[in-house]
């Protein structure tokens, strides 16, 4: 069972696209769609039995996959409660996105081709969260890299999602650079690769050196510094994140699939995973609560201004994500995984319900070419609604289960960074509910915006893709209360197994459940704040948001501008290194390798070539002339 659940959609990605002419579009979408249900079924069913105790952790061995000298590793399937979790996220909202993409890509004439690379991403990702070592993790952390570059410049005729693709490719490159050197320390360290092994040698070499770019350093930190700069290029933190809004230009199946629900999480993933190492390196667990609080803070504060209505969304997946990973840098890591899973819910629901909302205006995308669309799409407008509260953390809604723990935990580690990440965190939820209301309020209410001929034709989405609304909705309001015992309740070390180490004196998560009064309301108190001041600005005083804007230029500049981010990028990196690509094409190039190289070797042998064709008269005397001289040559090269 476990072993179909990883490899039917590898099945759907190879049939769909080997087979596209033969089964054509129709074909691909029943087959992928069919498969990914079956797989989503097959999950649920492995994750209610690892909950209930009736299945236990275990190694699922395949083959032998390299064999050289002393270094030997297996492909095997790893199983434990943090794959069945991982399992239920992927599955679901990919079976999901399968069923919606029917209906959004139904003008398109590539649709197998989509359909398979939707099904390889997922393929990717069910490998990197099953691995048993890892460069079996490598293999999927690079595999979702190379699924997300298809995925994201899917329309490749567009110059945008070519650039966007490249981007999000280089930058994760960045990132898994760090992840591999990360890969190579652990095993200089520990002869393994395997996690079981690692994990068992980690408590002896705790204290030992390294010297890395010529600095000696706690040998453990050294490592989980490169890992974590795997897991900031994958999870799009602060420094590493500008390939995430760009990331856009794909379709919105592509952005509900990849950047709510999975890729984005495996960072989190693998963090956790690794916590039996992370663990044993507070300063870098203090460092990850420091970037995952700045980030959090950052993409909150530029979600304000944005006016594309999946780039709202996607900034809100940065400040999210933001909030797993200063979670895992106080070891609240159940918490991280909660707030993984019911975040995959809602934030899913809003990427595929700004599909349907652009699906309804005839692609248009911008919101302030949209509002007065509510009754014309009240379903859609419903399930907006239920994303948002979800996402803002109202009570009893999934987020306020699962982010409001991540506060307190951050609260409760007592310590200085904890405290920075609750305040920044706290900020963040502000602005978190500040700026959905504004979508909201932007995109359905007030007068509309539209150009006549949009507005004639704004329809409620077919039923292919209201329905996996509907179904994700459940996840959005219930997954909270129904997971909360078993993931950061009581159940908690009866549910993890032993699959998530944290360290006796790592008391956050425990502490969390016993925080003052004002520490579990002060987010309710902001997040209603924020909704209020939407309404304000958006609803009662439609004129503020432009007097802000001139009154504080140059915070609304820093937010709509995203903290200059690109344009530093642009300057520090991008033009220098094209400057230096032109001077090596240039100078080196054309002048120094071809000049003197295959051009002027060219250039020689069509000289001599010339020259020589001017003995082919024709006349036998000067034949017989040239033949007399060469032979005295010879021969007096002969005698001498």
């Amino acid at each position: 069972m476990v072993t179909a659940i990883v490899f039917l959609p590898l099945l759907g990605a190879l049939l769909a696209g080997f087979l596209r002419h033969q089964i054509g579009a129709k074909g691909a979408q029943i087959i992928t769609c069919l498969l990914m249900i079956i797989t989503a079924i097959l999950s649920w069913i492995v994750f209610f039995k690892i909950l209930n105790g009736s299945e236990t952790a275990k190694i699922i061995h395949l083959f032998r996959w390299v064999e050289s000298g002393d270094f030997i590793f297996d492909w095997d399937i790893r199983l434990d409660a943090m794959t069945a979790v991982m399992f239920i996220v992927i599955n679901s909202v990919s079976c999901l996105v399968h069923i919606y993409s029917v209906g959004y890509m139904h003008h398109d004439p590539h649709i197998p081709r989509f359909m398979a690379y939707l099904s390889l991403f997922t393929f990717m990702m069910l490998m990197l969260v099953s691995a048993n070592n890892l460069a079996q993790m490598f293999f999927g952390w690079e595999g979702v890299g190379l699924a997300s570059y298809l995925l994201i410049g899917f329309w490749f005729k567009k110059p945008t999602a070519n650039a966007a693709a490249i981007k999000a490719f280089i930058v994760n490159r960045v990132g898994d650079i760090g992840f591999a050197l990360g890969i190579f320390g652990v095993y200089i360290l520990t002869g393994s690769i395997e996690f079981d092994t690692i994990f068992a040698k980690i408590p002896e070499i705790s204290n030992n050196t390294i010297t890395f770019l010529g600095i000696e350093a706690n040998a453990i930190s050294v490592i989980c510094l490169l890992l974590f700069l795997g897991a900031m290029g994958k999870s799009a933190q602060l420094g590493l994140h500008v390939w995430l809004p760009d990331a856009m230009e794909g379709p919105t199946p592509v952005s509900a699939l990849i950047h709510a629900a999975t890729m984005v999480t495996a960072g989190i993933f693998m963090l956790t995973r690794l916590s039996p190492i992370f663990e044993y390196s507070q300063d870098i667990l203090d460092f990850v609560a420091f970037i995952g609080a700045t980030t959090a803070f950052f993409a909150a504060m530029v979600g304000l201004t944005q006016t594309d209505i999946k780039r709202v969304i996607a900034y809100s997946t940065c400040s999210q994500l933001g909030y797993m990973f200063f979670a895992i840098g106080v070891s609240a890591y159940p918490a991280a995984m909660f707030h993984l899973t019911t975040h995959a819910f809602f934030k899913a629901l809003l990427f595929l319900g700004a599909g349907s909302v652009i699906h309804a205006m005839s692609n248009e995308q911008d919101m302030r070419k949209m509002g007065g669309i509510w009754k014309m799409i009240p379903f859609t407008y419903t399930m907006m609604w239920i994303g948002s509260l979800a996402l803002a953390g109202v009570p009893f809604f999934a987020g306020f289960y699962s982010k409001d723990l991540v506060l307190e935990s951050a609260f409760a580690s007592h310590t200085t960074i904890g405290h920075y990440a609750f305040y920044m965190g706290i900020a963040a939820a502000f602005m978190t509910a500040f700026y959905s209301w504004r979508l909201l309020f932007m995109t359905f209410h007030g007068k509309s915006r539209a150009d006549q001929h949009t507005l004639d034709h704004v329809h409620e989405s077919p039923l292919v893709m209201t329905i996996p609304l509907a179904i994700l909705s459940v996840g959005a309001i219930f997954s909270g209360f129904a997971l909360y015992n078993s993931f950061v309740g009581d159940g908690m070390n009866g549910f993890w197994q032993g699959s998530i180490l944290i360290l006796q004196h790592h008391q956050a998560l425990e502490n969390a459940h016993h925080v003052a009064l004002w520490v579990k309301l002060l987010p309710l108190v902001v997040t209603f704040a924020g909704i209020l001041l939407a309404w304000v600005f958006y609803i009662k005083k439609p004129d503020y948001p432009a007097l802000c804007s001139q009154k504080f230029q140059f915070l609304y500049q820093m937010s709509f501008n995203k903290w200059w981010f690109d344009e530093l990028y642009h300057k520090i990196f991008v033009i220098p290194t094209f400057a230096l690509g032109d001077i090596f094409w240039k100078k080196g190039d054309e002048n120094i390798i071809d000049r003197f190289g295959p051009n002027g070797i060219a250039y020689i042998v069509s000289k001599v070539a010339k020259q020589t064709s001017k003995l082919h008269t024709g006349y036998l005397y000067h034949y017989s002339f040239v033949f007399i001289i060469t032979v005295v040559i010879f021969t007096a090269i002969l005698f001498l």
